[in-house]
């Protein structure tokens, strides 16, 4: 739609994990529905230049994106929700900002000046909350700060959101202030002055939210909106009840019940027209809702104790059960659990497994054996990553008998390095930024399950990884059976593996569950989730 890019920015108050991200992406898919170009994201006031050395028990999922970013999960959520590709520019932290304030110190770019968090920090952050807006590609810019307000890391976010606003005029922008109202059981009362308290502090730092969206387990009454309106100074309308919901996918039907798209619009002076319908977000909540069939599937990891760790692998379950009409239950199984002892009583009853994707030596054991299980009872299987390579060290071990068969990421002086590190990685000294990163080409081969899935011979993927399958022991694996069905053209490193003999065995080096989406559930969640209900039948 013609005319100026509008900006929204979503702050957080009171506590943290309240949602902003749920929030900015359903309003996101709200706007969209509506026939508007969206894009959203995320502001992150940690020192680290991005997610890729965290821990996941710090700070959950790694998410990347096509050009190789390695960001926040929120930007799983967006593109889940918005079917619309994230990149560099959407995932900004403390840690670039300074980075890149410090480059151009050096260089001279500041003239001799003193270097200050305002102007040049504030500027620098104002820089990047422009740079997709600038494009000329979206209607609306939501800019998600993260943390919340109070905080020290993300007062120079808050300044910089006050000057941008300020220098855009107005109507071009809004801010959208996510709050708690709890209740209190003692007392049967919803209270709202940590809302008040949480604006005040906002306030404080010189900016009026325009809406307020309010987190609560019980529905907010007139008086109480009127009370959180008049005491916050906002428009009674601009008060938008967010309860806890089933499902983070009911939130964009939740908030187009309370108009928060049409507030927006309001605001902002744009036409609202007639409410989207939503069909087909509608259609995939009714199949996640009312599923005809259930089936358990098995995740062996080494993160299971913070369930964010594999936030993606979890949601592409949901969209690919959706697809077949099926309830996924996930049964978290610690790698360190699993030997050839316990399997048989951790995998009971169990209809498909799935090794998920990590670093280091740690469980590895246990993946391995979870494996050979899975391989021996014709269990469906499907290994993302390190998955996958645990499947082919696996292989060798115990079809091949390859002595002391291994990685050479956890086994340097393994004879047998049937998994070995990427040519060029070997002489990488930093780890942040350097792995092999971002969407590569993959050729499929005839007559395999992943052409079946993907009904196209070639495929684009996000990898993360620096490892790969050693192609030196190609023909020796495929002469036994397990078979390479997808390859990088440029280099002709091996993707996928597969053993044709097994019901439905599949091992990619890359990570599907980084595109899969509710509009685009990605095909080889969809094929395996048809796989495990075949299986349960049986």
């Amino acid at each position: 739609m013609p005319g100026k890019c509008k900006y929204i920015f979503v702050t957080g108050g009171v506590t943290s994990s309240l949602g902003k991200g749920i929030i900015s992406a359903s309003l996101g898919k709200l706007l969209q529905s509506r026939g508007y170009s969206v894009t959203i994201q995320k502001f992150d006031p940690y020192i680290n230049v991005d997610p890729g050395t965290l821990n996941p028990y710090e700070h959950g999922e790694c998410y990347v994106t096509d050009d190789g970013a390695e960001t926040d999960l929120d930007l799983g959520h967006y593109e889940r929700f918005i079917s619309t590709p994230t990149s560099q520019a959407n995932n900004v932290t403390t840690g670039r900002i300074y980075q890149n304030v410090i480059q151009k110190e050096r260089r001279g770019d500041y003239l001799g000046k003193t270097v200050q968090v305002v102007p040049h920090i504030t500027n620098e952050i104002k820089k990047g909350f422009k740079t997709l807006g600038d494009s000329g590609k979206y209607d609306f810019v939501i800019t998600e700060i993260g943390g919340t307000i109070g905080d020290i890391e993300s007062q120079p976010y808050v300044e910089a959101m006050r000057q941008f606003r300020w220098e855009l005029g107005e109507a071009r922008s809004l801010g959208i202030h996510l709050t708690l109202v709890p209740y209190l059981k003692t007392t049967g009362e919803l209270k709202t002055k940590p809302t008040q308290h949480s604006v005040k502090e906002l306030l404080s730092l010189g900016v009026q939210p325009d809406i307020l969206v309010c987190r609560t387990e019980y529905h907010l009454n007139d008086d109480v909106k009127r009370k959180i309106a008049l005491f916050c100074n906002v428009k009674l309308d601009a008060v938008i009840e967010s309860i806890d919901a089933d499902t983070i996918y009911d939130v964009p039907l939740l908030m187009q019940d309370q108009k928060l798209d049409e507030v927006v619009l309001k605001y902002l002076n744009l036409p609202v027209g007639e409410s989207p319908k939503l069909k087909t977000w509608r259609e995939f909540l009714q199949h996640v809702k009312h599923p005809t069939s259930e089936i358990e599937i098995a995740l062996v990891g080494k993160y299971i104790e913070l369930k964010d760790s594999y936030k993606s692998i979890l949601e592409a379950f949901n969209h690919g059960g959706a697809s077949n009409s099926c309830k996924v239950n996930i049964r978290w199984i610690d790698a360190e659990a699993v030997t050839a002892e316990t399997a048989p009583e951790l995998f009971k009853g169990i209809n498909g497994i799935l090794v998920a994707p990590g670093f280091g030596e740690r469980g590895i054991d246990g993946k391995i054996s979870a494996i050979q299980y899975v391989r021996e009872n014709n269990i469906p299987f499907l290994g993302i990553c390190l998955g996958m390579q645990c499947a082919v060290i696996e292989y060798g071990r115990n079809v091949l008998n390859l002595p002391n068969c291994d990685s050479t990421e956890f086994s340097p002086l393994a004879t047998n390095k049937v998994i070995d590190l990427m040519e060029d990685q070997k002489n990488v000294s930093n780890l942040g930024g350097t792995m092999r990163l971002g969407s590569y080409e993959c050729h499929l081969k005839e007559d395999s399950i992943v052409l079946r899935a993907y009904n196209n011979k070639q495929i684009n993927e996000r990898h993360r990884h620096r490892f790969e399958f050693n192609s030196d022991y190609l023909e020796a694996y495929e002469k036994a059976g397990m078979i390479a069905t997808g390859f990088n053209p440029d280099s002709g490193l091996v993707e996928i593996v597969e053993l044709p003999s097994h019901p439905w065995f599949v091992g990619v080096q890359f990570h599907p569950e980084y595109k899969s989406t509710v509009a685009n559930p990605h095909p080889l969640f969809i094929e395996f989730v048809k796989a495990v209900m075949q299986h349960s039948k049986n």
